[in-house]
């Protein structure tokens, strides 16, 4: 493979949906939230992105079958309070790799503003000691910060925010779209199911449209390897 691909298995029937990107880092809590927005919004696989940008391995799960990395998308049933198309994946490019990271973001970009995304929602981890159960939160203008707040999120300033959880608010920043980025309070020594679930909460209060948010139905621990 010579150069990113995406295959498409059918085109989303959603107006103006949001792109909601939770990618493996920190705890895996995007990953985590992204996965139970998945399930909470019965959302269908339609398209995946392979890159020789990403890593030179595969994943493995619980029962010996391989996954080379990639990217996939999920478009939100029509009938859900949340809107979105939403990106997991098993891999993001290596960190030393910064033009890797522009160049995935880019294609990224490219790909959802064709299917009318003009707000982006990241989500991810955030090492950090102390009280966990909180949600720090980012954004393209200081409106979308504060509506963030409203629900319950801590303003995130002075730090940064690495991989394409950041770069694609940055990127998109470029190109008229606004931003949001909500990282979840976690140690980062492995899957943090509760940070994940934190993050998935506050994303369906703020954007959810009074989505149920009931634990007992979205709290499941979820395979994250994938």
């Amino acid at each position: 493979m010579e150069s990113s691909q995406i295959h498409q298995r059918f085109h989303p029937n959603l107006r103006n949906p949001i792109l909601l990107e939770g990618l493996p880092g920190f705890g895996d809590v995007g990953k985590i939230a992204a996965q139970l927005a998945s399930k909470s919004t019965e959302a269908k696989l339609f398209a995946e992105y392979y890159s020789p940008l990403f890593p030179d391995y595969v994943t493995v799960d619980s029962e010996g079958v391989c996954f080379p990395p990639r990217f996939r998308f999920y478009s939100s049933s029509p009938k859900s309070s949340l809107k979105a198309i939403i990106l997991t994946g098993n891999a993001q490019p290596s960190l030393d790799n910064v033009v890797a990271y522009y160049e995935v973001c880019e294609e990224i970009l490219d790909f959802i503003q064709k299917l009318g995304c003009e707000l982006i929602v990241t989500v991810g981890g955030l090492p950090i000691s102390g009280e966990r159960k909180k949600v720090y939160v980012a954004a393209t203008s200081e409106n979308l910060v504060l509506k963030v707040m409203d629900k319950g999120g801590i303003i995130y300033g002075g730090g940064r925010i690495m991989g394409a959880t950041g770069l694609l608010l940055g990127l998109g920043k470029k190109r008229g779209l606004e931003g949001v980025c909500l990282l979840g309070a976690t140690d980062g020594l492995g899957p943090d199911q509760d940070a994940g679930t934190t993050v998935f909460k506050l994303l369906m209060k703020v954007f959810g449209k009074g989505a149920s948010t009931d634990s007992s139905r979205h709290g499941k621990k979820v395979n994250t390897r994938k």
